[in-house]
């Protein structure tokens, strides 16, 4: 299996320049929003300049722009002679991204239904790009199927940057969603809870659709006790 519910580190991946002229530490800045996103650096543990430098193939200079950067955003915490660390999981951040996430998916899959030409096509295929990913075990591949599938709501509705304007704000709460992955009844209580979304999505049924999608949006706040209890360490608050 490829998930990582402990968060254990994993190598970065080198940056690569390119004729984008993409800034340097903006690229370091979204390789460590990713790998903290998806749990290759474990909320609590310790950043060294010096260590990043070498993984990322950079100077010292981006990474420290980009940890500046992170800080702000809450996803790394700074202690005068004591050190730079992951930030450790906001249960109260949690809850408040999945305030923001539940009504503006709840919003878009609403609009969504009232389409006259409801294209299920490209959801029914993620649903059975996740199946695949849970007979192999592999939950990198089902969270991001998983992300797609409800960025196609969006699509759907009209609405992709409003799914793009969220990310920032649900770091926290995918970091739980993660946490929670390894687990195969997780999973597959997922994907049937996306299928019927689909469904209903299919025949227009904005009543019975929203109920699924509403439900979905507040599972992951079940899953912030049992997390809590079982690794003390990732969280705060």
């Amino acid at each position: 299996m490829s998930s990582r519910p402990n968060g254990a580190a994993t190598a970065l991946a080198p940056i690569v320049r390119d004729s984008v002229r993409a800034r340097t530490s903006d690229r370091v800045y979204d390789e460590l929003v990713h790998a903290i996103r998806d749990l290759r650096m474990r909320p609590g543990a310790t950043l060294s300049e010096t260590e990043l430098s070498a993984q990322l193939g950079v100077s010292r200079t981006p990474v420290r722009e980009a940890i500046s950067r992170l800080v702000t955003d809450g996803l790394v915490t700074v202690v005068p002679q004591v050190g730079t660390n992951v930030a450790r999981i906001s249960i109260e951040d949690v809850r408040q991204a999945q305030f923001v996430r539940e009504h503006l998916e709840m919003a878009a899959y609403s609009l969504a239904c009232k389409l006259p030409v409801r294209d299920t096509a490209p959801m029914r295929a993620l649903l059975a790009e996740q199946e695949r990913a849970h007979s192999r075990g592999d939950t990198d591949a089902f969270f991001a199927a998983d992300e797609a599938f409800h960025e196609q709501i969006f699509e759907m509705a009209g609405y992709r940057g409003a799914w793009h304007a969220m990310q920032p704000v649900k770091l926290q709460l995918d970091r739980l969603r993660r946490s929670s992955l390894p687990e195969p009844r997780t999973v597959a209580d997922l994907i049937a809870e996306h299928t019927a979304i689909t469904d209903a999505l299919e025949a227009g049924d904005t009543r019975r659709g929203g109920a699924v999608v509403r439900a979905h949006a507040r599972r992951v706040l079940k899953y912030g006790p049992d997390l809590r209890r079982a690794h003390p360490d990732m969280f705060t608050d």
